[in-house]
C-alpha cells in the first residue's frame, strides 16, 4: 500500500495556509507531513475580507489565540450583512441578514406569529435580537467574554493579507508546517497517472503522496494539468468584475459597523466592510450591462456620498469567471480555495467553502491510495451539492429584487436563470416556509433561517390564511416579547465595536 504520509500545498494564501493549518493540527501530531508551495511574487486578491461564524471554531481548533488574530489581522467583529437598495431602490429599502438564528425558530411557525401581527415590522428585527445591536454598531461580546465564545453568534471581517501572514507565522512556528518559497515550473506525472512531483524553479523537485491546488484562478493543477473544467454560472449569476479600494475613516473614532453593508446599484452592488484602522469598500457587477468606467463612477459617486477622502487610490480591478470545476479532487489532487471555483463576494461564502472544504479532508484524509478514489468520490458529490447551493441562495437576492432601473435587475428575474430546485422551493415557500425539511444535509453552507431572513426581508409574502388566535402564533408572539426583551438588556450591557477592539489592543481576552 502507498501510504499517504506527506502533503504538499501549491499556494499560499488565505486559501493555502488555512488548508496546511487544519491539516498539520489535525494530523501533524501523527507524523503526516505538511508543506506549502508558495510563489514569491504572487500577491494575496482577498475579494470581501469576511467570514462565517464558523471561522471562530476553526482558529480555536488551530490552536491560534483570538487575542492574537485579531491585533495582527486588523480583524474586526461581523454579525451579519446589511443589504441596502436591494428590494425597491426606493428610500428606507434596507434589511439585515443576522448570524443568530430566529428566537424560537425550531419552536413554532415564527412566519405565521409574524404574519399575524401584521408585517409591518421587518421579520429580522421581530425575531431576533440582533439587528438592534447592528443598528447600535455594539459589539457581539463583552471585554470579560472569553475568547471565541459570544453573546451574540459572530464572524469576522479582516484584512486578507494580513491574515495569510499569520496563518503563515503560525503554521512554521507551531505547527510543523514546511515552507517553500519558489515557482512551480512543471508538475511530474507517475506512470498511474498521479502526480509525482513539482518542479522547481530553484531546481529541485518535491514530491507528495497529495497535491493540494490552492493556486487561485489558474488552477495551475486541477485545471490546467488535469484539465478539469469549470461549470460555468454566468447565465444564473451574472457578476464578473470588481473593482476594490481600501479607505481610511475621516474620523480616526468612527464607530466600526457591526455588519458587512451590501449596497445595489444598476449593474451590481457596493460591498462596505468597517476594520479597525480602515474600510474595503468595492463595486461587484457585470461586465455585460455595464463598461468598467461607469462601474468606477458608480464605486466613485458611493465614496464621495458616504464620506471617503478625496485623495483615494486608483481602485484595483479583479475579474473572474463564476463557476466552480467539475471535480475538486481527481487522482491525488484536490482544489480548495478559488481553483475550485468562485462566484462572487455576496455573503462571504468564498473563505467558508475553504474551512468546510479543509475541514473535510481532514476527517478523511486517506490512509493510502487505495482509499483516495472513494474520498474522492464523495468529496466531489458532496461539494457539488455545497456549491449548487450556494449558487441558488445567492440568486434568491437578485431574483425576489423588484427594482425596474436597469437590465441587469430585470434579467437577473427571467425564468430560464433561475436554477430549477430553486424554482421548486418557491412555490414550495409560498405557503410553508423554509424548514430543516428543505435542507437535510449534516452540514448545510446555509440553514432554513437564513432563506427566511432573505425571502422576508426581499418582501416574498406567503400565501397562507393564518388563525391570529391559534396556540403556535401566540407562542410565536412570546418569542417576540422575548426577542425584544434581550435586546434591551444587551444594549446597554455590550460596548460599541471600537471600544472592545481598543480594549483588545490593550488587554488580552481571558482564554477559554
Amino acid at each position: 500500500m502507498d501510504a499517504v504520509r506527506s502533503i504538499v500545498i501549491v499556494g499560499g494564501g488565505t486559501a493555502g495556509w488555512l488548508t496546511a493549518a487544519v491539516l498539520a493540527a489535525r494530523h501533524g501530531p501523527a507524523g503526516i507531513g505538511v508543506t506549502v508551495v508558495e510563489s514569491p511574487d504572487v500577491a494575496t486578491i482577498g475579494v470581501g475580507e469576511g467570514t462565517w461564524p464558523t471561522m471562530r471554531d476553526t482558529l480555536h481548533s488551530i490552536g491560534v489565540s483570538e487575542t492574537d488574530f485579531l491585533r495582527q489581522c486588523d480583524a474586526s467583529f461581523k454579525q451579519g450583512s446589511l443589504f441596502r437598495g436591494w428590494v425597491d431602490g426606493q428610500p428606507g429599502d434596507q434589511y439585515l441578514h443576522p448570524f443568530v438564528l430566529p428566537h424560537g425558530h425550531t419552536e413554532t411557525n415564527l412566519v405565521d406569529g409574524w404574519l399575524a401581527s401584521g408585517g409591518d415590522v421587518a421579520f429580522a428585527d421581530l425575531v431576533s435580537f440582533q439587528p438592534h445591536l447592528c443598528a447600535r454598531g455594539k459589539a457581539p461580546k463583552q471585554a470579560s467574554t472569553p475568547e471565541f465564545a459570544a453573546v451574540a453568534n459572530y464572524a469576522y471581517h479582516l484584512d486578507a493579507g494580513r491574515f495569510a501572514t499569520f496563518l503563515r507565522q503560525h503554521c512554521t512556528d507551531k505547527l510543523g508546517v514546511s515552507h517553500v518559497a519558489d515557482h512551480v515550473l512543471a508538475i511530474h506525472a507517475a506512470d498511474n497517472g498521479d502526480i509525482d512531483a513539482l518542479q522547481l524553479k530553484s531546481g529541485g523537485a518535491l514530491h507528495g503522496d497529495l497535491f493540494i491546488d490552492c493556486t487561485g484562478m489558474q488552477s495551475l493543477l486541477l485545471g490546467q494539468h488535469y484539465g478539469v473544467a469549470l461549470i460555468e454560472q454566468k447565465h444564473v449569476l451574472f457578476n464578473d468584475r470588481a473593482l476594490a479600494v481600501q479607505v481610511p475613516y475621516r474620523d480616526p473614532g468612527q464607530e466600526i459597523a457591526s455588519q458587512t453593508i451590501s449596497t445595489a446599484r444598476q449593474s451590481g452592488w457596493i460591498w462596505d466592510i468597517g476594520l479597525p484602522s480602515r474600510r474595503g469598500i468595492g463595486h461587484v457587477y457585470s461586465s455585460a450591462h455595464c463598461d468598467d468606467a461607469a462601474a468606477e463612477q458608480a464605486l466613485l459617486r458611493y465614496l464621495h456620498e458616504h464620506g471617503a477622502p478625496d485623495d483615494l487610490p486608483t481602485p484595483r480591478k479583479l475579474s473572474f469567471q463564476p463557476g466552480y470545476r467539475q471535480r475538486f479532487w481527481h487522482r491525488n489532487c484536490v482544489a480548495i480555495g478559488l481553483s475550485a471555483g468562485f462566484i462572487e463576494p455576496l455573503e462571504a461564502s468564498a473563505i467558508a467553502l475553504v474551512e468546510l472544504s479543509a475541514a473535510m479532508l481532514a476527517d478523511r484524509l486517506p490512509a493510502d491510495r487505495a482509499e483516495m478514489d472513494l474520498l474522492a468520490r464523495r468529496f466531489n458529490d458532496c461539494f457539488e451539492y455545497r456549491w449548487q447551493r450556494v449558487i441558488e441562495f445567492l440568486k434568491l437576492h437578485y431574483l425576489l429584487s423588484r427594482r425596474q432601473d436597469s437590465d441587469f435587475w430585470r434579467e437577473n428575474r427571467r425564468p430560464e436563470g433561475i436554477p430549477p430546485r430553486l424554482q421548486e422551493q418557491l412555490l414550495l415557500w409560498r405557503h410553508h416556509p423554509p424548514s430543516r425539511h428543505d435542507f437535510n444535509q449534516v452540514e448545510e453552507v446555509f440553514p432554513s433561517a437564513s432563506y427566511q431572513y432573505i425571502l422576508y426581508g426581499m418582501g416574498f409574502m406567503p400565501q397562507t390564511k393564518v388563525d391570529a388566535s391559534s396556540a403556535a402564533v401566540r407562542k410565536a408572539q412570546d418569542y417576540f416579547r422575548e426577542a425584544a426583551a434581550l435586546a434591551a438588556r444587551m444594549i446597554p450591557a455590550l460596548p460599541g465595536n471600537r471600544a472592545l477592539l481598543e480594549h483588545v489592543q490593550q488587554q488580552r481576552l481571558p482564554r477559554i
